[in-house]
């Protein structure tokens, strides 16, 4: 894992040194790998303990605006000012927390005296001496921070006004106008110089090879040089083939994980050959003969393969046959295309930095420079604006998936600003703007690469999770993996920063200004609090969750407390555990919150308004849980809504009805309102059966029956035993009830069922006559509704009008009136 967590950062560190100017990888080697005789003075003063020397600090200060008044310091100079300064001004800083607990308890010693008294008026002389002695005292203490607090604001302004000249003066020279490639005086110089490097370094060569000592030298190294060069060439040669063969078996043949260790394995395509590499340098370097000059270059080989090694490596993870259609998916002559002008930029970005490398050993002109430079980049531009046409035109992605149609547009766009620069970047250069058009083309490269790098991490992190969570692929897409690219998204911004020309000053200046906090009165309250305070609080969390795991696993369920009262004891612990997690971590933060004691206090009055509900809802879940009026797993009945209780929030609780859907009950409604627990302690409940008979039936005989069906069945308790009531006469029936006891009232519905099931099959039986309601409907002049029969015209017309067809419903026939009566189930006559 070590491996691969350095990889990355030497593959970053290699493209910022790309895209650096002038390409000097020794260079960018000494200023990011030693640190600076001046830089170890500033850390020095920063971290003693010693009183700070105002006079060395006013002594620096004015050479360092001497120097920015003349303005005639190299940038390099100033760089190595800014970070003593730098030191200087974080011991300055640190210096203003000097004797805070004692001016803290000084302060309060004044404030128990009380305000001091108005003018013209006076107060005891022990209590004025006291007072006055006590003021002394702490403008005492007061006067190392108040110059503290000058010296850092001196400090703090001469670095600005450093960073302002260096910020200037790298612009200037990003749109200075140099030689023009173009031009054929400069190709002549550029052919003179070339020629002239080329005879002095194959001279050198010469010189060294028949040298007498280097003669000898290479006798006796001859076996070791030999060794290296068989091991450094197989490695070379076979180190990427034998890496990715073991990749490809590993996911292949791994029942779990391959994907992880293919990953894994992968990463030997560039530490095989890149330890090849460096075994062909040390065979090189072991015969002597190689001259001053060769040997410079021979140094940054190994740092040229690993370009070329991990492009390589990026290339092949984001459009491998496995791997490529999650990341960037491509049709195969597409990819293969693409591979070979990842291939290709890696070998352009080598070349150039040898190009700059060779020309800083041999001297050559800015006009040179600018000639030999200016194929490699105009070949560049080309590769980036066919790479640019494969972004927008050939990489397909699923619409249906968010994610991957967001990845779609980035990536469209990506290649929209790349065709830019391909344009653009030419034309800077055909100009004589050749600066701005290599800060212009190859950075783009190295972001192009950051953020490929980026993917190929995110996937190896989802692969990761997956395998440590013994997910599927579908399940390992949680926001775990989201924030963890997130993450990589956020550590890659310093550098992609330091890959546009951003200063490592500035990145520090940044940092420092973030270390620094802001101030709240008399206290600053800085980030690394925060961080303090939110991993104690973290750690306080998950201690927490552990005991109350172990209380609901182990302890718990071996002692005769209830279950409700288990889940109320662990509810508990896990807000004591909370409350108690949160005041260990602001007390371990070291925030002093009594300054905003008032504005807090102020604040919670409109919030104690706006939240008095969430408030009330929350008391009343602290009652729930101490008086266990309700369970989880209990029946219950609240407004009316009958559920069992899943579970119990602090702010509500959650019920799930009968038809299995859940309703959220706030728990001030069970405090407040009336609540029905049917299983409260127990599940004994009463069920009562209404039955109905026929008039005329035998009622002792219908009483005992329904008795012997309670009895009979398994549910039902014999203490107290079922009892049959015979409630009356009704209006169609004679009106009887079972009253019984169950075991589990939760079984009510289904033995009421069973019961009605056994009743009919004996009423059945026993020819016992279960009545229903009946309703006579009597037509008055039913004849009006036949249709009239024809008749002869008559000479005059009756007067007389037909009757209206009249219907009643009643119980009883009416006689005499000539009715008809219709009798049956008024649901069939429908």
């Amino acid at each position: 894992m070590r491996l691969t967590a350095l990889l990355p950062a030497l593959l970053l560190a290699l493209f910022a040194v790309f895209a650096a100017p002038g390409g000097d990888l020794r260079a960018q080697d000494i200023s990011v790998g030693t640190v600076e005789p001046d830089l170890q003075v500033g850390l020095s003063l920063a971290a003693s303990d010693t009183p700070v020397d105002y006079e060395a600090w006013t002594g620096l200060a004015e050479r360092a605006e001497a120097a920015l008044a003349n303005g005639r310091a190299s940038d390099s100079a100033f760089e190595t000012l800014r970070r003593e300064l730098a030191g200087w001004r974080a011991r300055f800083l640190a210096a203003q927390d000097t004797n805070q607990s004692r001016i803290r308890t000084i302060q309060s010693q004044l404030d128990a005296l009380g305000e001091a008294p108005p003018e013209g008026e006076t107060e005891s002389e022990e209590v004025a001496g006291r007072r006055q002695e006590l003021t002394d005292q702490l403008a005492e203490l007061r006067a190392p921070i108040r110059a503290a607090e000058e010296a850092y604001n001196r400090a703090d302004g001469i670095i600005g006004e450093i960073d302002t000249l260096i910020r200037a003066r790298q612009t200037d020279a990003l749109f200075a106008l140099g030689p023009i490639p173009l031009l054929p005086e400069n190709w002549a110089t550029a052919v003179e110089e070339l020629v002239e490097a080329w005879r002095a370094t194959s001279s050198e060569i010469l010189r060294s090879w028949n040298s007498d000592i280097n003669q000898a030298q290479l006798r006796s190294n001859l076996p070791m040089a030999l060794l290296l060069l068989v091991v450094g060439t197989v490695l070379v040669l076979r180190g990427r083939a034998w890496a990715r063969t073991g990749g490809n078996w590993l996911r292949n043949n791994s029942l779990r994980g391959g994907a992880v260790f293919s990953f894994l394995v992968s990463v030997g395509q560039i530490a095989l050959p890149l330890i090849g590499l460096y075994a062909l340098t040390e065979a090189v370097s072991a015969t002597g003969t190689t001259g001053t000059r060769v040997t410079l270059l021979l140094e940054n080989l190994p740092a040229w393969g690993l370009v070329i090694l991990g492009l390589r490596w990026l290339v092949d993870r984001l459009f491998s046959q496995h791997d490529g259609d999650r990341m960037l998916p491509m049709e195969r002559s597409q990819r293969r295309e693409a591979k070979a002008y990842a291939g290709t930029l890696a070998i352009l970005l080598v070349l150039r930095d040898t190009l700059h490398e060779f020309g800083q050993i041999e001297s050559f002109s800015e006009a040179t420079l600018s000639v030999l430079e200016f194929p490699l980049l105009v070949l560049t531009a080309l590769i980036l604006f066919r790479l640019g046409q494969l972004m927008i035109t050939h990489i397909r992605f699923d619409s249906s998936n968010t994610e991957r149609l967001v990845r779609a547009r980035v990536v469209s766009f990506l290649g929209r600003i790349v065709i830019l620069v391909s344009i653009v970047g030419p034309v800077l250069a055909a100009a004589g703007y050749g600066t701005a058009a290599a800060r212009l083309i190859f950075p783009t490269i190295a972001t192009l690469g950051l953020l490929g790098l980026i993917v190929v991490l995110q996937r190896f992190t989802n692969d990761l999770y997956r395998y440590v969570m013994r997910q599927s692929e579908d399940e390992a897409d949680s926001l775990i993996t989201v924030l963890i690219g997130f993450l990589l998204a956020l550590a890659a911004l310093p550098f992609l920063a330091l890959l546009w020309g951003a200063r490592t000053a500035d990145l520090t200046e940044l940092w420092t200004r973030v270390g620094e906090g802001f101030a709240i009165g008399e206290s600053r309250i800085s980030p690394m609090d925060f961080l303090v305070l939110l991993l104690v609080f973290v750690a306080g969390y998950m201690a927490t969750r552990l005991l109350q795991g172990a209380l609901r696993n182990s302890i718990l369920p071996k002692t005769k407390i209830d279950t409700g009262g288990q889940n109320a004891i662990v509810s508990g612990i896990g807000y004591v555990g909370i409350f108690i997690a949160a005041l260990v971590a602001i007390t371990s933060a070291g925030l002093d919150l009594s300054s905003l004691a008032i504005v807090a206090g102020a604040l919670s009055v409109g919030i104690g308004f706006g939240l008095q509900n969430i408030v009330s809802n929350f008391v009343s879940g602290i009652i729930l849980l101490i008086e266990r009026p309700i369970a989880e797993g209990d029946w219950i009945e609240v407004g009316g809504i009958h559920g069992t209780v899943k579970r119990i929030s602090v702010r509500s609780t959650k019920l799930e009805t009968f038809d299995r859907f859940d309703v959220i009950i706030p728990n001030a409604d069970f405090v407040s309102g009336r609540v029905a627990n049917y299983t409260r302690g127990n599940s004994i409940g009463r069920i009562v059966v209404p039955v109905g008979v026929a008039y005329g039936s035998d009622t002792r005989k219908v009483q005992d029956m329904l008795l012997k069906i309670a009895r009979l069945h398994d549910q039902v308790l014999m203490n107290p035993a079922p009892a049959v009531d015979f409630l009356g006469f009704g209006a169609d029936s004679l009106d009887f009830q079972i009253r019984a006891v169950l075991r589990d009232i939760g079984e009510g519905m289904a033995v009421r069922t069973e019961m009605r099931h056994q009743i009919v099959e004996l009423f059945v039986k026993e020819r016992i006559e279960i009545p229903y309601a009946q309703r006579d409907v009597w037509l008055r002049n039913p004849e009006a509704l036949r249709p009239p029969e024809p008749q002869a015209p008559r000479p005059e017309a009756s007067d007389s009008a037909a009757a209206e067809p009249i219907a009643s419903s009643q119980r009883e026939p009416s006689p005499g009136d000539g009715s008809t009566a219709v009798t049956g189930d008024p649901e069939g006559d429908r």
